[in-house]
């Protein structure tokens, strides 16, 4: 109990600074202000501003990047309740029952539970980082090569899993993001490989270059060729903060939500988005009276919201604590780390404490930011709703190409992002999901690594992998999950899950 005091007293020595208070309010503004514009996602964002992150201190950007993925939850539910479009995925089951309460005259009351709900779930999420972030640390350091090999086969496996749409697709953007991961130099030999004798490949392909080509010029070719119509609610928002009957009424629903969202959240692939879904699902078979769902619900907007943020904010767990990326999200922050020359895995908390405790104790600084972030700037973010994707669109471009050209000054490497839009864009036309590219892509390397370290170790003995127990474990888990995946009822339910989203 001493060690965790005295932990989050140095994590809030670090997140207190003027600068990292600021960067943590920026991230904050950032992300309820791309969660808000339907289009301007939260992975997209973090792919255009890697080439900032490259003048800031490592915590400070981490910080910043943190604050931009939770803050775009909360945005997220602003544009589904007034507009009934998600500004992001987790906010599809938001939508549902929000945009009612705001037909219906209740917009403040839904937006006022959508942000203590969220702000619950944000520090409850904060402190069970904070808890098992230390033990899941140690047990990490039990990770061999062949373990680390087999929980990142395993990891790959439920991002697979929990995709949206075909098995086939998914496994496919995986072996493309991991075969991309092997382009330039052998880590061993030298020797160039699939690089075609094109000089801008021979060091291999940025990862920053590919986020921000098949996410932040992908999705903006998207959205070019497929623009949202936008209903705004014209009536008034009325009142903000609900009574203290509606928020005992919704405490339950919230304190449900949250609890899913927290354990959904750490699983690979899409279980943040999964955690919404879960708490409406529940909440509805729970209710007395279920007819109200789909019509307004209080507690169809509570739980879910708590649920997303929740889940939003545990997927750092096992970034943080095992270098294992959950999701897209968490992957570009793998990405950023890398930039900034840490190894994620369990050996930051001992190496860099001040960056994991700092990061925890902004997660809640920046909760309780978001909060006053949203409900008092409501009548801004509805202005901001009326603004047309063309007029925004020039200017994302335009920083795009000025972070690509900062990081190596090689207009090659601003050609070959825009080249990875045209993928990004023909993937999103064919139903490919680009998140297992990316979580293929960053795990690529550390894949090769740790495989190639394992064989060294056991003189190219493949059953290496499962003569540890921990190794044949985690393999175990992998192949059950792929087995169960395929099975005809768990792909309806899967289809049946995500068909919303």
């Amino acid at each position: 109990m001493f060690d965790f005091v005295s932990n989050l007293g140095l994590g809030l020595s670090v997140a207190l600074t003027l600068q990292n208070v600021a960067l943590c309010f920026l991230g904050c503004l950032i992300g309820t202000l791309v969660g808000v514009l339907p289009g301007v996602g939260p992975v997209a964002t973090i792919a255009i501003l890697l080439p900032v992150t490259l003048s800031l201190d490592p915590t400070g950007s981490l910080i910043m990047l943190a604050g931009i993925y939770y803050g775009a939850q909360y945005g997220g539910s602003t544009t589904a309740i007034l507009v009934n479009i998600p500004g992001e995925a987790t906010a599809v089951v938001t939508a549902i029952d929000g945009h009612k309460m705001a037909q219906n005259g209740q917009a403040g009351l839904a937006l006022g539970l959508a942000a203590i709900g969220s702000f619950i779930a944000g520090t409850i999420a904060t402190i069970i980082i904070a808890a098992l972030g230390g033990p899941m640390t140690r047990m990490g350091l039990l990770f061999g090569p062949a373990e680390y090999f087999s929980l990142m086969i395993m990891g790959l496996v439920l991002a697979v899993v929990l995709a949206r749409g075909s098995l086939v697709k998914a496994i496919s953007m995986i072996v493309v993001g991991v075969l991309l991961s092997c382009v330039g130099s052998d880590m061993e030999t030298g020797r160039e490989r699939g690089t075609f004798d094109l000089e801008m490949l021979q060091d291999g392909i940025e990862f920053v270059v590919l986020a921000m080509g098949v996410f932040g010029f992908g999705e903006i070719f998207k959205n070019l060729a497929d623009p949202e119509a936008r209903d705004v609610v014209r009536s008034k928002i009325g009142r903000l903060w609900p009574t203290f009957k509606e928020l005992r009424e919704n405490l339950p629903p919230i304190l449900r939500g949250t609890a899913l969202g927290s354990i959904l959240g750490v699983l690979p692939g899409n279980g943040a988005i999964l955690g919404p879904f879960a708490s409406y699902a529940v909440e509805k078979r729970i209710s007395k009276r279920p007819q109200d769902f789909g019509n307004g619900a209080p507690a169809a907007v509570a739980g879910p919201e708590s649920a997303n943020n929740a889940g939003a904010q545990t997927s750092f767990i096992p970034l943080l604590t095992l270098g294992l990326p959950p999701n897209a999200v968490m992957a570009l922050m793998v990405g950023a780390m890398m930039i900034q020359g840490i190894v994620p895995g369990p050996q930051v908390i001992e190496r860099s404490p001040e960056l994991f405790w700092g990061l925890v104790a902004s997660m809640w600084i920046g909760n309780l930011m978001l909060v006053i972030i949203n409900l008092p700037l409501i009548g801004l973010w509805v202005k901001l709703l009326r603004v047309p994707y063309r007029l925004l669109f020039p200017a994302i471009v335009c920083f795009c190409c000025i972070g690509l050209y900062s990081i190596s000054s090689d207009p090659a490497q601003v050609m070959l992002a825009a080249l990875f839009g045209f993928v990004g864009y023909a993937l999103h036309k064919l139903d490919f999901e680009a998140a297992p590219l990316a979580l293929g892509f960053v795990l690529g390397r550390l894949l090769e690594e740790k495989l190639r370290q394992a064989l060294i170790i056991s003189d190219g003995n493949p059953l290496t992998f499962v003569q540890s127990p921990l190794s044949a474990l985690l393999l175990a888990i992998g192949v059950i999950a792929l087995v169960i995946a395929v099975s005809p009822s768990m792909q309806k339910n899967r289809e049946d899950v995500f068909k919303e989203a």
